[in-house]
């Protein structure tokens, strides 16, 4: 390995992790609390033999998963992709893994640069937990009506101001946000909603679930989202559902950057997880 410190490089990484045993993505102040974020700067400082600071498309909260975060860091040494991947996953704990690592330019960000992530968040609709899956998926015992739920993402779509569904503690300068894309499928006992925008609010995923539930098991009509997002108040949705079940599964570039994309359909590979 060799140490420039008059030349940068730059790489843009695909990052896989389990979080159940994490805080969240993001480093935190209080050195006990073990973080994504923090496990990932430590490895790659130590194979880089610098500090290293990372940047993510998506910061992930409490028990959160991915199978397709996007990092980027930059460094003054030069390693082939190779040797890069292979030492910073010979260091990583089992349940963080690198996919993959290419060059980019310095003009590269992977939060401000992308255009769009997604999410699918895997309810298991059972009467009984699952042993095998139970930090993957969110356990809902009552009957779930999906035609009702598939109904009520219709009022979702597009641009809207989701106040109704970000987190109590106020994150961001503007409530707006775009969604793309939102549909749901069930396999056996096993709901799918995914669900793909230009960017999240703090626990938007989350709470859109936790009123999707509502009308699911016929507590609330299918038009209800349509109301909650014209009254803008976070304390009319319903609660916050479990972190458990929700995958950051794929992030969205301009493709003159290169990143690559997903080469499974989201659905397929978590299906195969369960």
């Amino acid at each position: 390995m060799n140490i420039n410190f008059k030349k940068k490089y730059k790489f843009a990484l695909g990052v896989e992790y389990n979080g159940t045993n994490y805080h969240g993505w993001q480093k935190q102040n209080i050195n006990y609390k073990k973080t994504i974020q923090g496990c990932l700067e430590k490895v790659i400082s130590k194979i880089a033999n610098h500090n290293i600071i990372v940047f993510c498309a998506g910061r992930t909260d409490v028990g959160v998963h991915s199978i397709g975060q996007v990092i980027h860091f930059e460094t003054f040494s030069f390693r082939s992709e190779k040797s890069w991947i292979l030492g910073i996953n010979s260091l990583l704990p089992k349940d963080i893994a690198i996919k993959w690592i290419i060059s980019v330019k310095k003009d590269f960000h992977a939060r401000f640069s992308a255009l769009s992530r997604r999410y699918i968040y895997i309810i298991y609709n059972n009467r009984y937990k699952s042993a095998i899956f139970n930090d993957l998926v969110t356990l809902y015992k009552k009957n779930l009506n999906i035609i009702k739920m598939k109904n009520a993402i219709q009022y979702l779509l597009g641009e809207h101001d989701f106040s109704s569904f970000q987190s109590g503690k106020k994150t961001n300068n503007s409530s707006f946000r775009k969604i793309i894309y939102c549909n749901i499928k069930k396999y056996g006992n096993y709901i799918f909603i995914d669900i793909k925008a230009n960017a999240f609010l703090y626990h938007m995923v989350r709470n859109i679930i936790g009123s999707l539930i509502e009308i699911g098991i016929g507590r609330q009509k299918e038009n209800w989202l349509s109301e909650l997002i014209k009254i803008k108040n976070r304390t009319k949705a319903a609660s916050t559902v479990k972190p458990n079940g929700l995958f950051l599964t794929e992030v969205e570039y301009p493709k003159h950057f290169g990143i690559p994309y997903s080469d499974y359909n989201s659905y397929l590979i978590l299906k195969k997880l369960i």
